[in-house]
């Protein structure tokens, strides 16, 4: 190992002793065999931070973590704010972005829909787990103006309240209570007309419950659905790219241990700042697959990761294991569907993709080599791409739509 290697491996002990000591003395056991599987984890991340290591000083990486959070354009899209009210009173916040007709856009029209305009459906973007609605900044970006759009941020993530069902009753977040959160923003932002539905990762999970709980909803509204790097169950069996032991131990200690944190919500918080330097790296590794990731986009997956407070991360995390939406995918059945994902995503591996895809024959899967768990963040132009071939399939828009031109990638996708 190299001298910059043992500085990371010394900083992911840093971490795992941080883990011991916010868990508290009654945990210290259980939290000490979780500090050694997420020890295991910085790992992997470490080499990647050792190499910055050789070239670039600690002072330096702080000096351009901030320029490029003062200057970087990622996430800096606004629409028409809008609150809807879940069921248990969370506030949910959400932003429009109306058609314009503003003929600047015509040259952006041409590039994805061709020359006619699109038919009038809205298309609702919900976010995956610790991100936000701006996660789709590129996504966004392409559309805007062009087509309605529908961006919110899930229940304690982004701008959205405190899910008051989980800090005022400590009830567990379920998949089935975002699914219902999204309906309440369908109804607030999108009381009628037809609607497209992309969902990325937890977003997509959303969708599925949406569709368990409303079939009606799917059937006489919905008519388009983008799954984007998501999951219908079984998460429980991703081995996050770690060795038996490792991840078994993941597995196992975790969620007791992730409890123990949120309950010492604001010393972790400071202890994720001391080791900013190895979650980055960690990071890195479970959002991108691509070397040549544009660091401005790495840094703004940080900030938007860094958002979220440990304790809704310890909140989230067990919903998912008890994650099964497969049934649901039948409501999905005889529309126009993308199921998009990286090949080298780690969190929610392509094959969960090429399941969801089997359930539903007639869908479009589409496998992005070279890409890691932020698709939509690494290859931008792809999604849009196959979003605007998805509109194009819903009648929305003429036949033979392309785009290009709101990212770069190293690789193309390949239909599956």
């Amino acid at each position: 190992m190299s001298e910059s290697s043992a500085e990371a491996a010394v900083e992911a002990a840093a971490a795992a002793s941080s883990v011991v000591a916010a868990a508290g003395p009654a945990n210290w056991r259980r939290a000490g065999v979780a500090g050694t599987a997420i020890g295991v984890v910085a790992a992997g991340a470490a080499a990647g931070v050792a190499i910055e290591r050789l070239t670039v000083g600690r002072g330096m990486r702080r000096k351009a973590r901030l320029a490029l959070d003062s200057a970087g354009p990622y996430g800096a899209l606004r629409g028409m704010p809008g609150k809807a009210a879940a069921d248990d009173g969370t506030e949910l916040y959400y932003e429009v972005d109306e058609v314009e007709t503003d003929s600047d856009l015509a040259p952006r029209r041409r590039r994805l829909f061709g020359r006619k305009a699109p038919a009038p459906v809205t298309v609702v973007f919900s976010h995956g787990y610790c991100l936000s609605q701006d996660s789709w900044h590129f996504q966004r970006a392409a559309l805007r103006g062009v087509v309605r759009t529908v961006h919110w941020d899930q229940r304690s993530h982004g701008r959205s309240g405190r899910g008051v069902a989980q800090a005022e009753d400590d009830m567990p977040v379920t998949i089935d209570q975002l699914g219902r959160d999204l309906k309440a923003v369908i109804d607030a932002a999108v009381p009628e007309g037809p609607i497209v539905l992309v969902g990325h990762s937890m977003g997509g999970m959303t969708m599925m419950a949406l569709a368990d709980q409303y079939p009606d909803l799917i059937r006489e509204r919905v008519v388009g659905v983008a799954l984007i790097g998501t999951s219908s169950g079984r998460l429980g069996e991703v081995n996050f790219g770690l060795p038996v032991a490792g991840v078994n131990a993941v597995r196992r200690i975790l969620p007791g241990v992730l409890k123990a944190l949120g309950q010492r919500a604001e010393l972790v918080e400071r202890g994720r700042r001391a080791t900013a330097d190895l979650f980055a790296g960690i990071i890195k590794r479970y959002s991108f697959a691509s070397r040549d990731i544009d660091p401005a986009v790495a840094r703004f997956a940080e900030r938007l990761i860094e958002g979220t407070p440990i304790d809704v991360v310890a909140e989230f995390y067990p919903a998912f294991t008890d994650h099964d939406k497969t049934e649901a995918l039948a409501r999905f059945a005889g529309l126009p569907v993308l199921v998009l994902a990286g090949v080298k995503d780690l969190v929610t591996p392509s094959e969960h993709s090429e399941a969801i895809a089997d359930l539903l024959p007639d869908a479009e899967l589409v496998l992005v080599p070279d890409a890691g768990h932020l698709v939509m963040m690494e290859h931008p132009e792809v999604v849009i791409d196959r979003l605007a071939d998805l509109l194009t399939r819903v009648g929305a828009v003429p036949a033979g739509a392309t785009v290009g031109g709101y990212g770069s990638t190293s690789s193309t996708a390949r239909r599956g």
